[in-house]
């Protein structure tokens, strides 16, 4: 049972320090809207879709409302688009995309994720479908979100599909150039993709799910931070221990507001509820920054040596707390490290204090992985690849869900700023040095074998 001074600094939290259930994201299976035409099959579609979201909004405000905790998202996270799109072609492929995004406009959701392939051990027709298809329907839909797995702790690497992924990557890239290649914000490559991750755009609904169900995402960076603030403030010779102890304590409150709301939504619409995803997802805002943590920590210049070791503290602290608070915790659950969406983050880019290498030394023990990235729009397609593929080997080495959100802005060079916008960001375009010298390694091509850890049973 909480404490009263534990329930005042909640309410704190609340009223002071950005905590927020940062997404309800109601998952939906749509294997059954399988048909022989585009036409019957996304009439199909939007008939589930509406009859099953056209509460949600409406339920998240007053739910929200109720207890004065704002529901900032609300989503939709569909099976893999690929499933339903097995026998048809890329013209249905865009128009199934259409469709979801008119449906999801119609609920009044912020997103629909799920537009995914699975192809970690081998690309399928329908995969091959939905993955050439990204540039047009990336381009043409405002709230669509897209997801690829090419790895797997069990598969390995699909260099393959790494590979056409590098090249895809800029086709969407040069397919909105007219948004400096925002298309690719909203397209995740994933290594051990989570099958119940409610945060976009890596959320779709996995094979093991129910027919629908509820997942929440809450957040809080800023409640961590400010708590930690108040440690240091009131008690001298502390350790690293004792912060982390902070931390635990901070991620169990947060995780017990958002099962709250999460269990109370769902129970008013009829639905399991899914997972708690208790992840520290940060935004531009002063004061909800993972990077401001990292400084409070002790780390004056983020990038600095220690930053890896102060993000694994801190993403094993939040998953103590939250596992405490829950016995449904799911999703990706830890700390993310997305650079443009975090305002100190991005600081430490421009200033030249956070590369790309030691962002990716920091993904091995982070939540997600190389996180809405801006890199210069000439970069080769091979390039992108191989960044992919590093990013993919922590992934399946270390048996944890990883990720590559990277955004080549046509016409940018290293330094120059881009913004994308509300809780999207902006940033310096980072370098990517040693561009063009990893062709031969990805035009090898083929599927690095799973590693020895894989026989596990």
């Amino acid at each position: 049972m909480l404490r009263t001074d534990e329930i005042l600094s909640t309410i704190e939290m609340l009223h002071a320090e950005h905590l927020d259930v940062r997404t309800v994201t109601l998952a939906l299976n749509l294997d059954d809207c399988a048909a022989p035409s585009a036409d019957h099959l996304c009439k199909k579609l939007r008939q589930k879709i509406l009859s099953r979201a056209h509460r949600l909004v409406e339920v998240c405000d007053r739910v929200g409302a109720k207890y004065g905790i704002p529901v900032t998202n609300k989503r939709l996270a569909i099976s893999p688009a690929a499933t339903i799109l097995a026998g048809h072609g890329r013209t249905a492929a865009v128009q199934v995309a259409k469709m979801l995004d008119q449906a999801a406009a119609d609920c009044g959701v912020d997103f629909v994720g799920g537009f995914t392939a699975l192809v970690h051990k081998g690309i399928t027709p329908a995969d091959d479908i939905v993955i050439k298809s990204l540039p047009e329907v990336l381009a043409q839909t405002e709230r669509v979100c897209a997801s690829v797995n090419v790895a797997s702790r069990r598969a390995g690497i699909n260099m393959d599909a790494v590979h056409q992924m590098g090249h895809i990557l800029i086709g969407i890239s040069e397919a909105t150039a007219d948004r400096r290649g925002f298309g690719c914000a909203k397209l995740v490559v994933f290594a051990n993709i989570p099958e119940d991750n409610p945060f976009m755009a890596g959320a779709y609904m996995g094979s093991g799910e129910p027919e629908a169900t509820v997942n929440i995402g809450v957040s809080g960076p800023g409640v961590v931070g400010s708590a930690l603030k108040r440690r240091l403030a009131r008690d001298e010779n502390l350790t690293l221990g004792d912060l982390a102890e902070e931390i635990k304590i901070t991620s169990f409150r947060v995780t017990r507001v958002g099962e709250l709301i999460g269990r109370e939504v769902a129970a008013e619409l009829g639905l399991a509820f899914g997972i708690v995803d208790l992840s520290l997802a940060p935004t531009p805002e002063v004061g909800d920054s993972i990077g401001e943590i990292l400084k409070t920590l002790g780390i004056q210049r983020v990038g600095a040596p220690g930053s890896t070791a102060a993000v694994a503290m801190l993403n094993d602290a939040v998953k103590k707390g939250g596992l405490f608070a829950s016995s449904s915790v799911g999703g990706l659950s830890g700390a993310f490290i997305p650079v443009s969406e975090d305002a100190t983050l991005a600081d430490a880019v421009g200033k030249g204090h956070l590369v790309l290498e030691k962002l990716e030394a920091m993904t091995s023990v982070c939540s997600v992985g190389l996180d809405m990235i801006a890199i210069p729009g000439d970069t080769p397609p091979e390039t992108v690849a191989a960044i992919i593929a590093d990013e993919m080997a922590i992934g399946v080495i270390n048996d944890k869900t990883t990720a590559v959100r990277l955004i080549p802005v046509p016409g940018a060079k290293a330094g120059d700023l881009v913004d994308f916008g509300g809780l999207f960001g902006s940033m310096p375009v980072i370098e990517v040095r040693n561009a063009g010298a990893s062709e031969q390694f990805v035009h090898f091509g083929g599927r690095i074998p799973a590693p020895i850890q894989s026989l596990r049973n």
